[in-house]
């Protein structure tokens, strides 16, 4: 008989070898199958023993398939009554296409059609189908005019083992699949080591626990098979039961003779939960065998007490290449434990992000490109022979030491461990949640590291530790530095940032600032509505705040302007008890949750993005400030504040926190740059202040100078406050930011009243918004008469 063994792209000619070693005959690998001939207790044997293959066709017939017509013909003409039970439900499964036959579903239909029509003929039945559960399944593979057309003996795919858990709450590591996990040690050579005494095997990243248990079951000479209770061939007329009991039997007596069999399994990883996801899969795939199980930390250890036969794998698959805390961490430890193996030690890996080569420094011996789903990674064989002599080894913590790309990557780590312990014991002291640990304070290791700590939860009536992140925001290098340098550089960066900190790789985030003119103060807020996640939540002053580390540069809360903030509180309370606060250029509204906080009644939120409006209202709602007075304005900011200041709106406090630069098409035509435009900005913003109102004005562009000049030509007062708003953990850079209060200059008590004012420059231009979009009354019309009104709106 022929048959057809399926497999994923890039396992032909591992599963060819294992074909190979069950007695198949006339073995030839193909693209994604495997064919190979034999009698029926040959493919019976397959089913029950390959670990690579995923499905397993009898061929019955090549037909010609030239159009429809030509398929149903071909295919009415096979005697399916041999092979169909009166009883049994079928499916029909097809692959390929050609000129005329493009639809699979179409080709499956014509197929289903022919064999009911010729079981009608033949046994005056119709055939039932049944595509999710049949008793029997049909195969037809079209390829150009022809097509291949088989029963499939297998069923469900074989890599379904029976042991699988999947992806849960209660374990949330995704496993590796069966038959990824087999190919892996297949590549390593674990099949030839089973057959020596005590097979010693290190498993680093294990996961779930699925390389551990295929390792296992090879060992111990467990067939695969012996977990499955409904097989394909089971509604097949010509299955043989007497020859496929004999091979279960034996299959058995093989499991209990090598149940008593020695061998070392050594698992290693560092995701939460691995430990007991890695013994639950071995429990429940049946394995009488307890696995050593030893935290990364501990693996360049157990790696150095390995003999030159043991074999060592790596699963490199969990993580894309833009989860870059993770692959640092996954990289490093990888180091090590290839910098401690003996030299003759097999190892091979799976790499998701063809980094591997490059962090090892060795070239791959030989590789194997495969799909991970849709994305494409590769099974890589190394000598460990050929590896650097010496690696780089920093040292943390209480003389731990991790792998590093780079040498100097040991200051950093000293700077860093420094600074933390300094800031967190600052931070306890005064009651800081968030805070900067490092920022650039290394011309070459180039960042700024901010922690992040949640607010504490109860699960099941217990109170939890806080969850803590870090958010490691790189600037980027310049063209001049090499960027295979930088880019090592940055992940030993991302190596040590959470190890010195105590902080999951998985919370630690990436972010890439340009040194870049042009650009929004806020990034990334071009991203579908869909895919927006609401943030963690932490404690600043008493003010729970949403902060989101995933979906956009910044986090939703700017920590260098924690002590503005704070000043922001107290002068609300200086504002009468119907005053009002007005926040520009409002980001997420923390800075109107403090104004509300210090006793603002009457606030006013202002942005163009109704994204970040959103976020401001659940940051107010949050912290209960909920009445209607609390406004928001979605507009544009500049466009907004012309418009109000020639209305009979006066504000008691004002922040305004603009952008540097931005070539938003919907803010002003010209675009916006705060060192040109910031004297018509504050000139605007004094003319919506009461009299004794007052505004505090920040901007971020490091070499910001204002205008004072023309400022009090205006009648606009500023007052420097920077000193006084730039938080300790932002000491070092005393240009994070610049902060003013702007008051409206007091009019000379000698100045007749019916003198007429110097007129402002028209602070913004373009059209006036009509004010209904805002949800505010109509601006009442400017008086003729009156002479006090007419310097009212004047000024």
């Amino acid at each position: 008989m022929e048959f057809m063994a399926t497999c994923p792209k890039g396992f032909e000619q591992l599963l060819a070898n294992e074909l190979i070693s069950l007695d198949c005959e006339q073995v030839r690998p193909l693209t994604g199958q495997v064919s190979f001939s034999g009698t029926l207790a040959c493919a019976y044997r397959v089913c029950l023993w390959s670990r690579l293959a995923s499905r397993i066709t009898l061929i019955l017939a090549r037909v010609n398939a030239a159009d429809a017509n030509q398929l149903y013909e071909s295919i009415s003409a096979l005697p399916w009554e041999e092979h169909v039970s009166t009883t049994a439900t079928v499916a029909i499964n097809a692959h390929g296409m050609n000129d005329e036959l493009r639809n699979t579903q179409f080709t499956a239909l014509r197929t289903k059609d022919a064999i009911s029509d010729r079981m009608l003929a033949k046994k005056a039945i119709r055939l039932t189908t049944n595509p999710a559960n049949p008793d029997l399944r049909i195969t037809l593979r079209l390829r150009n005019t022809s097509a291949l057309v088989g029963i499939d003996l297998s069923g469900n795919p074989l890599f379904r083992r029976g042991y699988e858990m999947g992806k849960s709450a209660r374990q949330p590591i995704a496993p590796l699949r069966p038959d990824y996990a087999a190919a892996l040690l297949a590549q390593a050579g674990w099949f030839r080591a089973c057959r020596h005494a005590n097979p010693t095997l290190l498993s680093v990243y294990t996961g779930a626990g699925t390389i551990l248990a295929e390792a296992a079951a090879q060992a111990l000479d467990l067939a695969p098979g012996l977990l499955r209770n409904t097989w394909g061939f089971e509604g097949w007329l010509g299955h043989e039961a007497t020859t496929w009991a004999r091979l279960q039997a034996e299959a058995k007596a093989r499991a209990q003779k090598g149940a008593s069999s020695a061998l070392t399994l050594i698992g290693a990883d560092d995701r939460h939960g691995w430990e007991s996801a890695a013994r639950q899969t071995m429990r429940a795939a049946g394995i009488p065998y307890e696995p050593q199980l030893v935290s990364s930390t501990a693996v360049t250890k157990a790696a150095a007490q390995l003999d030159s036969s043991a074999i060592c794998v790596c699963d490199l698959s969990f993580f894309s290449a833009d989860e870059l805390p993770v692959e640092a961490r996954a990289l490093s430890v990888a180091r090590g434990v290839v910098a401690a193996l003996p030299d003759a030690t097999s190892l091979s890996a799976v790499d998701s992000t063809n980094t591997l080569d490059a962090a090892l420094d060795i070239t791959a011996t030989e590789h194997i490109d495969i799909l991970l789903g849709q994305d494409k990674a590769s099974i890589r064989s190394y000598d460990v022979t050929q590896r650097a002599q010496k690696l780089p080894l920093v040292t943390y913590g209480d003389n731990k030491q991790v792998a590093v790309l780079m040498e100097a990557s040991s200051q950093f780590a000293a700077r860093l461990s420094k600074m933390y312990k300094l800031r967190k014991k600052w931070a306890k002291r005064e009651y800081i949640s968030c805070y900067r640990i490092y920022d650039a304070d290394l011309p070459d290791y180039a960042a700024a590291i901010d922690v992040y700590e949640g607010l504490p939860r109860h699960r099941a009536g217990v109170l939890q530790a806080p969850e803590r992140w870090a958010v490691v925001a790189e600037y980027a290098a310049p063209k001049t530095v090499d960027p295979t340098l930088a880019h090592e550089r940055l992940l030993d960066m991302l190596t040590l940032t959470p190890l010195i900190c105590g902080i999951d790789p998985t919370h630690v985030y990436v972010k890439t600032r340009m040194h870049s003119k042009g650009g929004s103060q806020y990034a990334n807020t071009e991203q579908k509505d869909n895919q927006r996640r609401h943030g963690h939540l932490i404690d600043e002053n008493g003010l729970t705040l949403e902060v989101n580390f995933e979906d956009y540069l910044d986090t939703g809360l700017f920590l260098d302007h924690r002590d503005t903030r704070a000043l922001l509180r107290e002068l609300a309370k200086k504002v009468p008890e119907h005053g009002y606060f007005c926040n520009l250029f409002a980001y997420t509204g923390s800075a109107t949750c403090y104004a509300a906080d210090g006793g603002a009644r009457n606030t006013t939120t202002v942005d163009m993005s109704k994204t970040y409006l959103d976020w401001a209202q659940r940051n107010m709602r949050r912290n209960g400030f909920t009445e209607d007075t609390h406004k928001f304005v979605q507009a544009d900011v500049l466009q907004w504040i012309d418009a109000e200041r020639h209305s009979a709106h006066r504000y008691d406090l004002i922040f305004c926190d603009p952008p540097t630069f931005s070539n938003s098409s919907r803010m002003r035509k010209r675009g916006w740059e705060v060192q040109r435009d910031h004297v018509e900005l504050l000139i605007s913003l004094s003319r919506m202040l009461s009299k004794t109102g007052i505004c505090v004005f920040s901007c971020n562009l490091r070499n910001f100078k204002p205008d004072t000049e023309a400022l009090t030509k205006f009648g606009v007062e500023l007052e420097d406050i920077t000193d006084k708003t730039i938080p300790e953990d932002f000491a070092r850079n005393s240009k994070i930011h610049h902060c003013y209060i702007v008051r409206r200059a007091p009019r000379a008590k000698d100045a007749p009243h019916t003198s007429k004012p110097t007129k402002a420059p028209r602070a913004l231009k373009g059209p006036r918004p009509n004010p209904q979009s805002s949800g505010k009354k109509p601006y009442p019309k400017r008086p003729d008469s009156s002479s006090d009104s007419k310097r009212r709106f004047s000024r």
